[in-house]
């Protein structure tokens, strides 16, 4: 017999993320749950379709409904959260009640801390939880795990990446391959990293540097956002000294986004305008998502893991690099592929009873080496490199 999945969301990673689990995931059964139950029965045929099979159904569901999540939770075998990562600890709830296994893409790291809490209550229901499986946070931080094993003293982790157009055009030089709350969340607050072995907080859209990347990339700038390290600053805690992520763009897009800020038109607190109050964030989420969507313009995800270190007593450095583009046969977007299969190949290990019960941090769940394999059965090209520099 396969597995009972489901999938909340039924949007881009969603559908994406019911793709992988129908294909690679030994399924019976891939439920699609949104609050819009057309979007769901599209994205179900849409599966359907694309693995010429009927495993995939649509339905609808309100997260943040208990009780309609713990009825949609009987019998499940994995649930994959693919909706705002405000429900996240909802549904983790959830999971944990109906001893199902779950995982999520995530992307807000306190709410992360609030689901590792109930790490007692999932190792007594026999139950595996791992949040923050995507992109970054998420697949990054498996790669990084991945390049410290290569070494005997890994002491430095730097993290580069980011979703881009293939052509970039303006206003921002850049497309939009998720939700714009999702950007923005990002893009502003604060970044946990690792500084001298120990745990801090950094400013956002700071820190801006240029780097390289292959053709047709070429130049770029990135710079410190937050969510994309996860819990790893904590895990690695006087294991290393450094842990970052950086988020990549094409040059410019740093000063455009940097000025709008400063002019307060990001600012989440509402202002008066006349006899009506608005915040200035929820204007830009309004009206920027139309002119930056660009549907029909391929994207492409690059990513970049570097880690120094010890290895015999010498330095070394094991650089991992990425760069994935649109699947246009299936339809898929390189962040979609990037995002949700990743998080798919989690909830796999979850049904196959492959990873630790409990609410476990992502980089200590996840084996690299089998994640790594999965990937190669998708097509990803994962570039690894060593140096072995010179004292």
């Amino acid at each position: 017999m396969g597995y009972d999945y489901l999938v909340l969301g039924a949007g881009m990673q969603g559908a994406a993320a019911a793709y992988d689990l129908a294909r690679f995931g030994e399924a019976e059964l891939v439920r699609l749950a949104d609050l819009d139950p057309a979007r769901a029965a599209e994205a179900a045929a849409r599966v359907n379709r694309l693995t010429e099979g009927d495993l995939a159904e649509g339905g609808q569901i309100d997260v943040g409904d208990r009780a309609a999540l713990a009825r949609a939770l009987q019998g499940v075998d994995v649930v994959l959260s693919a909706v705002p990562y405000r429900f996240n600890l909802l549904i983790t709830e959830a999971a944990i009640a109906a001893r199902a296994g779950m995982c999520d893409l995530g992307g807000n790291t306190g709410i992360v801390l609030e689901q590792l809490k109930l790490d007692p209550q999932a190792r007594a229901a026999g139950v595996t939880v791992i949040p923050d499986c995507g992109l970054a946070p998420g697949m990054v931080n498996t790669l990084a795990v991945y390049a410290m094993s290569k070494m005997e003293n890994p002491q430095e982790v730097r993290i580069w990446c980011g979703g881009l157009p293939r052509y970039p055009k303006p206003p921002l030089g850049y497309k939009l391959v998720f939700s714009i709350e999702g950007l923005t969340n990002e893009y502003f607050g604060k970044a946990e990293v690792l500084r001298d072995g120990k745990v801090v907080e950094l400013d956002t859209f700071t820190e801006l540097e240029e780097l390289e990347f292959p053709p047709p990339v070429g130049r770029c700038e990135a710079f410190i956002t937050s969510g994309g390290t996860s819990t790893c600053p904590w895990t690695f805690a006087g294991k290393l000294r450094r842990y970052e992520y950086k988020t990549v763009r094409y040059p410019g897009h740093y000063e455009k986004i940097k000025l709008l800020r400063d002019l307060g038109f990001l600012d989440p607190e509402p202002v008066k305008l006349g006899a009506v109050e608005l915040a200035p964030r929820e204007l830009f989420h309004k009206l920027v998502p139309p002119r930056i969507s660009f549907p029909e313009d391929p994207d492409l995800v690059v990513l970049r893991v570097a880690c120094s270190g010890l290895d015999r007593g010498e330095p070394i450095e094991v650089q991992l690099e990425l760069m994935e583009f649109a699947d246009e046969s299936a339809g898929f977007s390189a962040m979609e592929r990037t995002t949700a299969f990743p998080a798919a190949i989690v909830a796999e290990m979850i049904a196959r009873g492959d990873l630790e019960r409990g609410v476990i941090p992502l980089e200590r769940a996840v084996p690299p080496g089998p994640f790594i394999a999965e990937l190669t059965k998708r097509g990803f090209r994962l570039t690894e490199t060593v140096r072995r520099p010179l004292r």
